[in-house]
Order: C-alpha cells, then sequence, then structure tokens
C-alpha cells in the first residue's frame, strides 16, 4: 500500500497558518514551522488581552468616577455604598460616561448620595 502524504489538506492546513502570519516580518511570515510557533503565540496574547481589555476598562471607569466624586467631597467607595442603599443600580459604565459628559445629572446623583449616607 502507498504512502499517503496528506497532499491538499496538508496544503490547506499550511496556508490557514500562514494566511494568519501575514504582516509578520522574515522566516515568521515565509517559513510554516516558525509561522506556526507566532501564530500560536499570538492568539494567546490575543485571548489573554480579551480579557484584559474588560479589566482595563473597568479601571478607567473606576477612576473617572472617583474623580468626579472627589471634585465634591465623596470618596470612591462611599458614593457606591450610598448608591446601593438608595437603590440606584447604575453600572459603572453609565456611572463614567455621565460624570464625562452630563456632570449636572452626575452631580444630582452625588447629592443623592450624601443624602443618603447621612
Amino acid at each position: 500500500m502507498p504512502r499517503a502524504k496528506g497532499g491538499a489538506k496538508t496544503r490547506r492546513r499550511r496556508k490557514k497558518i500562514l494566511k494568519k502570519a501575514k504582516g509578520y516580518v522574515g522566516g515568521r511570515r515565509k517559513l510554516y514551522k516558525t509561522a506556526a510557533e507566532t501564530v500560536l503565540r499570538a492568539g494567546a496574547f490575543a485571548y489573554r488581552g480579551r480579557k484584559q481589555k474588560k479589566r482595563l476598562a473597568r479601571a478607567l471607569w473606576i477612576v473617572r468616577i472617583n474623580a468626579a466624586c472627589r471634585q465634591v467631597g465623596l470618596s470612591y467607595s462611599r458614593f457606591m455604598a450610598a448608591l446601593r442603599q438608595a437603590g440606584i443600580t447604575l453600572d459603572r459604565k453609565v456611572l463614567a460616561e455621565l460624570a464625562v459628559t452630563d456632570p449636572s445629572a452626575f452631580a444630582k446623583l452625588t447629592e443623592t448620595a450624601k443624602a443618603q449616607s447621612r
């Protein structure tokens, strides 16, 4: 029985990897073995990056909310606790957006929080 070499399937698999390696420099783009290693590693970085993106976004929202709260003499933690006690269920993304784009609406929320914390 003759040896099966894979032919079209092997070529397709290799072309798929080399297509993903477009834009890489030198052998990382042209040589299958190094391209495969680099693509695999890039995939790991991309996966990790998608998780980090969420963390960084949340951290940025918290920084923005904290800065807006400090301007009216309130700490971030007290502000969030007071909102929770008041039954206001706005998430950090919306609160950060309000703090940046609509300071008057955010000021009303801080007043509500101050009244709640007393």
